[in-house]
């Protein structure tokens, strides 16, 4: 990939949307574009963290395990987000693993490069610094919901985000391209793919939504907000 494309999709994302043309020129001159498979892992957890990647097709999501084998989806992410800051920071093995959940293709950038540039652009560490505090808030915010709020309350509050992320309107509804499996929605919400499954027919039968394959059609937004504790709209 020429500089100049790499410069104008790193120009897209939070973290160097403020940096001049030079800047960005140098920094795509820097840049790796790699492309995976649906279903491949572009890292695992415990791998040593030596790049910040940077979403320009495809979408992801970030799954922790436990030592056990327990598996965990704490985010899934698509363009133009960016993943891997915390291996910017510390240099430490990765926190957890991501997988692609379709045809993905990235730009790669190294640790010493971008420590470079934050050392010769203090704006850059002030947007890297951001980025890792919405990161820990996003993940007490998950934690707390793990504790305090019951699994129908967390499955309305992830179609919720999920609507956010992605939504088109056919009618006067919202329909929600789902792009993941049954086992991946439990696995974000911290319960079993038949205890979601029985939540979302019984939303279904509710009024809230109705299910077409892995397509979602939500049928009463404000009902899903009150059953993940929000006003309505």
């Amino acid at each position: 990939m020429k500089a100049e494309q790499a410069a104008s999709l790193l120009a897209k994302t939070p973290l160097f949307a403020g940096l001049d043309e030079s800047e960005l020129l140098g920094l795509g001159a820097c840049a790796h574009r790699r492309s995976y498979r649906k279903g491949e892992y572009i890292f695992h957890q415990g791998d040593t963290g030596s790049a910040v990647f940077v979403l320009t097709e495809g979408r992801v999501k970030v799954i922790f395990a436990s030592e056990d084998g327990d598996e965990m989806i704490l985010a899934t992410l698509q363009p133009p987000d960016v993943f891997g800051e915390l291996a910017l920071i510390d240099g430490g093995p990765r926190s957890a693993s991501i997988q692609t959940l379709e045809p993905t293709t990235v730009l790669t950038v190294t640790r010493a490069t971008l420590l470079d540039l934050m050392s010769r652009q203090p704006g850059v560490t002030d947007v890297v610094l951001r980025s890792l505090g919405r990161l820990v808030r996003r993940m007490i915010a998950q934690a707390g919901d793990l504790v305090f709020m019951d699994l129908h309350g967390r499955v309305a509050k992830l179609l919720l985000r999920l609507i956010e992320d992605s939504t088109d309107h056919p009618g006067d509804g919202l329909s929600l391209d789902l792009k993941m499996t049954q086992s991946d929605l439990a696995a974000m919400v911290g319960g079993s793919r038949q205890s979601v499954n029985q939540i979302l027919h019984q939303f279904e039968r509710r009024g809230y939504l109705r299910l077409e394959g892995h397509r979602l059609m939500v049928e009463d937004v404000d009902a899903l907000r009150r059953r993940a504790g929000f006003p309505a709209s």
